[in-house]
């Protein structure tokens, strides 16, 4: 269903700083590029939330009815130390450390990224492409930019030539920064003698003799600078220009600023027509870093293998927690939050499984069709998860006022109502069904509790007060709270 000819979705553009209709270049698709990790460590969680961003768009954008080409990178060669162009390989430095090889390095850490991903639910990207695959298609992009006069080559190096892109462009669009303002910010470091500015960046880097991945070019055995891989991918497989580019709001600048200047520099126009950006991810109001202890990975947070939390938390309920907060805002990580978040989860699931019981009524007393609009305004509103978030606990509170009687609706309502649930929270928020969250509340827990209720309503006619309140304690215990009322016992989960 080509949903989106019925939806206006406003996405806001980082290079407009406005919201703005989302028109893809080619009506029906979407080409989107999303940063990728740098594969030397275990996927850090503040990544982990960048990229749960773009899966829920993906989702989104997939749902409206685009045919979507999601291309999200590994970058597996090029990325210095400090994001700079001194310095060692990330991945060659861990290798040298661990005295293995390189690739090994790569591979070990993008399992461990596929393994981590796939645990909370992610989709995968349409193509996977990693820097060192695409090594040829690097050294054509800096040929072309050479022959373009914004480049330049020193001794086995290719540096680009900021200053002079800035007399027929503007280098620092992207992040609202002022080249005068970057030149006179700029210490020269030692090691950048070979620049004829500071702020020139690295196209291709000479391979000194102990440097283990390298590469033969026209200028030398070398690698590429870490911001060159990306517009070399982005444009061989989405074209020169396309639709989405995302990432962290710490790559806008230089990375994303970079990007920019090489497609224009190498193509001659600006490679992208929407730009966003991920906010950060902090916790307990404080940066996540390892230098301060101050960190959590995302194995550690799911296992309960930390000091940092009170318990381990389910992938359903970290996804919950990272979509009541937009992607454009800092999320800060508490045990508090995610207490919370665990609590609203069951409830919004306690309630879907209520749904296929409800007694269908010859007329509604609740506009399902205005609520459902809602639901698809807020997606609208450059993908605002919270507001849907907090409809869909509206929706859930519709199915409660129908189940107690206070409300009514038709059978075709209920159908709808049931159906966009199941939409929004497994589709478009990417949560995993399982046995908790399946219509009729889980029949095989809602099962096994009905036997437990049984049996203390038996030991309650029996005068076995002891017996019934221990069956209630020990559930309550285990976060199933029950609940007595005129029409019988009923339970929920906490």
């Amino acid at each position: 269903m080509q949903l989106y000819k019925d939806q206006e979705l406003k996405i806001y553009n980082s290079l407009t700083g406005e919201k703005e209709v989302f028109k893809p270049i080619n009506e029906g698709h979407v080409g989107m590029y999303v940063c990728g990790p740098t594969v030397y460590s275990n996927v850090h969680l503040g990544n982990v939330r960048t990229f749960m961003s773009f899966d829920v768009i993906f989702r989104y954008l997939r749902h409206l009815g685009y045919k979507v080409r999601y291309v999200r990178n590994i970058t597996d060669a090029g990325h210095l130390e400090n994001d700079a162009d001194v310095g060692e390989d990330k991945i060659t430095k861990k290798a040298r450390l661990e005295q293995i090889e390189p690739m090994e390095v790569v591979q070990r850490y993008t399992v461990d990224f596929h393994n981590v991903l796939s645990t909370l639910n992610f989709l995968p990207p349409s193509i996977e492409p990693t820097a060192t695959g695409h090594i040829i298609e690097q050294i054509e992009l800096v040929k072309a930019i050479i022959d373009n006069g914004f480049a330049y080559e020193v001794n086995g190096s290719v540096y680009f030539d900021v200053h002079k892109f800035n007399e027929t462009s503007q280098y620092g669009k992207l992040s609202k920064r002022v080249l005068e303002d970057l030149i006179h910010n700029t210490r020269t470091l030692d090691g950048q003698s070979d620049k004829k500015n500071p702020q020139d960046f690295a196209l291709w880097k000479k391979a000194e003799p102990q440097h283990i991945m390298r590469w033969p070019s026209p200028w030398g055995d070398g690698f590429p600078g870490w911001h060159l891989e990306c517009t070399a991918m982005s444009t061989k497989y989405l074209g020169e220009t396309f639709d989405i580019h995302g990432g962290g709001m710490d790559l806008k600048f230089p990375h994303h600023e970079c990007e920019i200047a090489q497609n224009e520099a190498a193509l001659g126009k600006s490679p992208v027509n929407y730009w966003m950006h991920a906010n950060m991810l902090e916790m307990n109001g404080q940066r996540m870093a390892k230098s301060t202890g101050n960190t959590i990975n995302p194995h550690e947070l799911l296992s309960g293998d930390n000091d940092k939390m009170s318990k381990a938390y389910s992938p359903n309920v970290v996804r919950f927690f990272m979509a009541q907060s937009s992607y454009r805002s800092v999320l800060d990580l508490t045990d508090a939050g995610l207490l919370a978040s665990e609590k609203g989860y069951n409830r919004l699931m306690e309630s879907l499984g209520l749904i296929s019981n409800l007694k269908a009524s010859n007329a509604s007393s609740i506009h399902i069709n205005e609520w459902l609009k809602k639901c698809y305004e807020a997606m609208n509103d450059d993908f605002n998860t919270p507001i849907l978030i907090a409809n869909l606990f509206e929706g859930g509170k519709y199915i409660n006022q129908v189940k107690e009687g206070s409300e009514t609706l038709t059978a075709e309502d209920i159908t709808l109502l049931e159906k966009s649930l199941n939409t929004f929270l497994f589709d478009v928020l990417g949560l995993r069904k399982d046995e908790k969250t399946q219509a009729g509340g889980g029949d095989k827990l809602a099962g096994a509790v009905d036997v437990l209720i049984k049996l203390r309503q038996e030991a309650r006619a029996n005068k076995d007060f002891a017996l019934s309140d221990q069956i209630r304690d020990e559930l309550a215990e285990v976060g199933i709270i029950l609940k007595d009322g005129k029409d019988g016992t009923t339970f929920s989960i906490n």
